[in-house]
């Protein structure tokens, strides 16, 4: 008896919480929960988890220091022994090779470190910026 009434042209527990075809499990606005798609979504495609949802980060075996707040693994370089190498020694690359970037170290060897410009403003950036990477990917510690 306490069944609400449809509104026209609905399908049934779209806009209704606990009714319609999921069987009382409907989520918000309607929705089935529990990783279910709603009635003609597509599917995820091949290779996806097929569950839906949020599955994380994969535990990275090559992160020394952990991860940082925001789940990406950190490096074992410093961005602060980067951005010093970087400021004093940048004309030679020594920064970049520091943090495994040979192929930018070679280049600010052969360009001076872009006359001294290239090397300054790097190495400022090395000290500055929280999102800088080794040549692995992962967040140069601070």
């Amino acid at each position: 008896m306490s069944e609400q009434p449809q509104q026209p042209n609905q399908p049934p527990g779209y806009g209704y919480p606990n009714a319609g075809a999921t069987g009382g499990q409907s989520g918000p606005y309607g929705y089935p929960q529990g990783g279910q798609q709603p009635p003609g979504a597509y599917p995820p495609p091949p290779g996806y988890p097929q569950g839906g949802g949020y599955q994380g980060y994969a535990a990275d075996p090559h992160a020394p220091y952990g991860y940082d707040p925001y789940g990406r693994p950190m490096s074992d370089k410093s961005k602060i022994v980067a951005g010093i190498l970087q400021l004093f020694l940048g004309s030679f690359g020594i920064g970049r090779f520091y943090v495994g970037s040979v192929g930018v170290g070679i280049a600010q060897l052969l360009t001076c470190g872009g006359l001294g410009i290239w090397a300054l403003i790097d190495g400022i950036m090395y000290l500055v910026s929280n999102d800088r990477t080794d040549a692995q990917g992962r967040i140069l510690r601070g």
